[in-house]
C-alpha cells in the first residue's frame, strides 16, 4: 500500500531509536559492572526487564521531536539534499546527546550512588556551580571530544538508510495518523508507567539499576514537589496534633491555652540564663565514619578526636537528610525532613519560627556564614528571611583568599573571615552575645584546598578534603583561643549530612551519623553521651544549655533534659521518611506504604515487624510537620508568655 511505504519516512527515527535503547542498555549494564550489587538471577531478570522497559519510555519521549521533523516536512522540502543532510546531522546531534548523558549518568552515580533524581534537577538551576565542580574534577574537553567518536559511529552506521529513506514522500493522512498513535503512546506511559515501578526489591541498587537517568530526570523534575496528604498515610489532624503533643509531654510540659492548636509550649530555663556567644559549625558531608573518635583507623581527623576528648560529646546523632539544605533546615527550624524540598528552597519560607528568632528575641545578632555565594539552595535569601545578618563569598575580602574552587573558599580563608565577624560584632555591642552558623565548602568534589597543609595533595580524594577539613577546624579553634571573647563561647561542631548517604527506598541510617560535639572548656565538664538523638534536637539542646526560657513551636527536643524514653531520629531523603526509636524503625513512602522494621545496633535492617502503635506516631510528626508549614503554624512570634499570647489572640480577633 502507499500509504504503508510512506512510513519509510520514519526509518531514521527508528535507528535513533535503537540507539537509544543500545545506549540506555550499555550504560545499565556498565553501571551494574561498577556497582557489583549481591543479586539473584530473578532480581538481574527484574533489573533488565523494567529497565527495558523505561528504556522503550523513555526513547519515546527522546525520539519525539526528531519524529515530528519528519513527519511535519512537506514532500517538496523531505527531497531536497540539503535535508537529508540537517537529518543525518540531526541524527549525530542526538547520539552525542545520548552518549554524553550516559557518561554524566556514570559521573553521577559515582557521586550519588543513583540515576538521575531531584539533585540533577536542582543542580540545572545553578549551573555554573555544578559545571565548575565537573570541570575541576574531570577532564571535561578531552571527554567530550572522545565521545564523538561513539556518536559519530551511529551516524555513519544509519548513513545510507537515512539518505534513502528521509525523503521518502508522505500521504497527510498518514502523517495525522502517525502523530495521534505517537500521542496515545505518550499518554499511555503517564497513565501506565510510573518511577515507583523500579523500585521493587529492598536493594536500591537494584531499583537505581533498573531505572533510565533519562526518565529518571523527567520524572524527579515532575514530582519536585511531594504533597504529603496526598501520597503519604495519614491521619485525622486533629488525632495527629494530639499523638505529637503525647510524645513531646514531659509530664510537666506547659502546653500553650487555647486558640493555640498546635504544640506551642513553653521551655523553662534549667537555671540561671547563660548569654554565652555561640559558634554553630556545620561541616560539609563529614560522616562520622571519618572520625578515629568513631573507630575509623586512617588518622584523617587528629583536632577533632582530641576536641571529642574535651567535649560534650554526643556520639548518637544522627542527621535529618543526605544534601546541605536538609542540615540546614533541620540546625535552624528543628523540624523533621518532610518529603519533597527542603523548607530553605520552598517558597513562603519567610518569617519562620526558628532558632534565629529565638535567639533574636534573647538579644542575639545572628550571622549565617557561607564560604560560597549563598544564592545557591536560595541559602542567602532563606537565612536573610529568618532572623540572621548573611555573609558569604562577596563579603570575604580577596586579598584574605589565596584558594578557592568553584564551591567557595578555602575553609581557613572562611573561619578567618568569621573571627573577624566576630571581634567587630563584640565591639559594635559590649556586652551582648551573638550567633554564628558557618557552613564550610572543602568536604566536597572536587576535594581541592591550599598546599602543603597536610600529607595528602590537594585533588587526589575525600579523603584528603577530610583531613583538610579537620586541620581548618583545629586552626580555627586553636586561633579563637587569643581572642576575648572565646572564654564566653560555646562551640557547636556538626556536620550537614554523611557522606555516603545514599538510597531510595530504604534509607541507610548507618550513613546518616555525623558527629556533634560542643565545646566550651571555661563552661563544659567533657563527657561522653550515647543517646540516640536527631539533629533536629541540636538547635533546643543548645537553647537548654544557655538556660533560655522560650516559647517553642519545635519539635526537636534537648536531650540534656528529655528522659530517654523520648529518645528518636528523623531520617529522610527526597520521597522516604523515617522514624527511629529504639531497635525500631518506620519507613512512610509515596502511595501511603508504611513498613515497620527492626534494626539492629549499627542500624541495619534484620526483620519487618508489626508495631502499629509506632507506625502511628511516626505518621503523626511527619503529618503534623507537613501541615504546620503548609498551614502557616511556623509562622514567627514575638516570646511572650501563653497567658499574654491568648489575650493578644482575642484582643485581636474583636477588632
Amino acid at each position: 500500500m502507499p500509504s504503508l511505504s510512506s512510513l519509510r519516512r520514519l526509518v531514521p527515527a527508528c535507528v535513533l531509536a535503537i540507539a537509544c535503547l543500545a545506549i540506555s542498555g550499555i550504560t545499565r549494564l556498565a553501571l551494574a559492572v561498577h556497582a557489583a550489587p549481591v543479586l539473584s538471577a530473578v532480581d538481574w531478570l527484574a533489573v533488565f526487564g523494567f529497565g527495558l522497559l523505561f528504556d522503550a519510555t523513555a526513547a519515546l519521549y527522546f525520539c519525539a521531536p526528531f519524529v515530528l521533523w519528519l513527519v511535519l516536512t512537506p514532500n517538496r522540502v523531505a527531497a531536497w539534499r540539503v535535508y537529508r543532510a540537517s537529518t543525518l546531522l540531526g541524527l549525530a546531534l542526538l547520539a552525542y546527546v545520548l552518549v554524553l548523558v550516559a557518561v554524566s549518568e556514570w559521573i553521577f552515580w559515582d557521586e550519588f550512588g543513583a540515576r538521575f533524581n531531584f539533585i540533577a534537577v536542582d543542580y540545572l538551576i545553578y549551573s555554573q556551580e555544578v559545571w565548575g565542580n565537573i570541570r575541576e574534577s574531570y577532564p571535561v574537553g578531552t571527554i567530550l571530544q572522545i565521545l564523538l567518536l561513539p556518536a559519530g559511529a551511529v551516524a555513519l552506521l544509519g548513513a545510507r538508510s537515512i539518505w534513502r529513506t528521509a525523503g521518502a514522500p508522505i500521504t497527510w493522512r498518514m502523517r495525522l495518523g502517525v502523530i495521534v498513535l505517537y500521542a496515545l503512546a505518550m499518554a499511555g506511559t503517564l497513565r501506565f508507567i510510573d518511577s515507583d515501578l523500579k523500585d521493587y526489591s529492598s536493594q536500591d541498587a537494584a531499583n537505581e539499576l533498573a531505572g533510565n537517568g533519562i526518565y529518571q530526570f523527567f520524572a524527579a523534575n515532575r514530582r519536585n514537589e511531594l504533597n504529603y496528604d496526598r501520597n503519604y498515610a495519614t491521619l485525622p489532624i486533629a488525632d495527629a496534633i494530639s499523638t505529637v503533643r503525647a510524645a513531646l509531654d514531659t509530664g510537666n510540659t506547659d502546653w500553650a491555652p487555647p486558640p493555640a492548636a498546635g504544640i506551642e509550649r513553653i521551655i523553662p530555663a534549667n537555671g540561671p540564663a547563660k548569654p554565652m556567644n555561640v559558634v554553630l559549625v556545620s561541616i560539609e558531608s563529614l560522616g562520622a565514619e571519618f572520625l578515629g573518635a568513631y573507630g575509623d583507623k586512617r588518622g584523617l581527623t587528629p583536632n577533632l578526636d582530641r576536641l571529642a576528648e574535651q567535649s560534650l560529646w554526643f556520639s548518637g546523632v544522627y542527621a535529618s537528610g543526605n544534601r546541605t539544605v536538609r542540615g540546614l533546615e533541620a540546625l535552624s527550624l528543628a523540624q523533621p525532613p518532610t518529603p519533597g524540598q527542603s523548607i530553605v528552597r520552598r517558597p513562603k519560607n519567610g518569617n519562620l519560627f526558628s532558632l534565629g528568632s529565638v535567639l533574636e528575641d534573647a538579644g542575639y545578632q545572628n550571622l549565617f556564614a557561607y564560604g560560597g555565594y549563598g544564592y545557591f539552595d536560595n541559602m542567602n535569601a532563606y537565612f536573610a528571611a529568618n532572623h540572621y545578618r548573611v555573609m558569604d563569598r562577596r563579603d570575604i575580602p580577596s586579598e584574605r583568599v589565596k584558594f578557592e574552587n568553584i564551591w567557595g573558599v578555602a575553609d581557613e580563608y572562611l573561619f578567618d573571615q568569621v573571627l573577624d565577624e566576630l571581634d567587630r560584632e563584640m565591639a559594635a555591642r559590649p556586652g551582648k552575645p551573638s550567633f554564628v552558623h558557618v557552613m564550610t565548602t572543602s568536604n566536597h568534589r572536587p576535594y581541592t584546598y591550599p598546599p602543603d597543609r597536610i600529607d595528602i595533595p590537594s585533588g587526589t580524594g575525600r579523603e584528603g578534603a577530610v583531613k583538610y577539613t579537620d586541620y581548618a577546624v583545629g586552626r580555627f579553634l586553636e586561633q579563637a583561643r587569643s581572642h576575648a571573647w572565646f572564654d564566653n563561647t560555646l562551640f557547636i561542631i556538626t556536620a550537614d549530612h554523611g557522606a555516603d548517604a545514599r538510597g531510595t527506598a530504604r534509607i541507610p541510617v548507618d550513613k546518616y551519623r555525623i558527629p556533634l560535639f560542643i565545646y566550651s572548656p571555661k563552661h563544659i565538664v567533657p563527657k561522653k553521651i550515647d543517646r540516640l538523638m536527631s539533629q533536629i534536637d541540636i538547635a533546643p539542646t543548645m537553647l537548654g544549655m544557655l538556660n533560655l526560657r522560650y516559647f517553642s513551636k519545635f519539635i526537636g527536643r534537648d536531650v540534656l533534659h528529655a528522659p530517654p524514653s523520648t529518645d528518636r531520629v528523623f531520617v529522610g531523603n527526597y520521597q522516604t521518611v523515617g522514624y527511629i526509636k529504639g531497635d525500631r524503625m518506620v519507613l512512610l513512602r509515596p502511595k501511603r506504604m508504611v513498613e515497620v522494621m527492626r534494626i539492629g545496633p549499627d542500624m541495619k535492617v534484620i526483620g519487618e515487624l508489626h508495631d502499629p502503635a509506632l507506625a502511628r506516631e511516626a505518621i503523626a510528626f511527619y503529618q503534623f510537620a507537613s501541615y504546620a508549614f503548609t498551614s502557616g503554624m511556623l509562622a514567627d512570634e514575638e516570646q511572650v508568655s501563653p497567658e499574654k499570647r491568648t489575650v493578644r489572640k482575642a484582643a485581636d480577633n474583636g477588632k
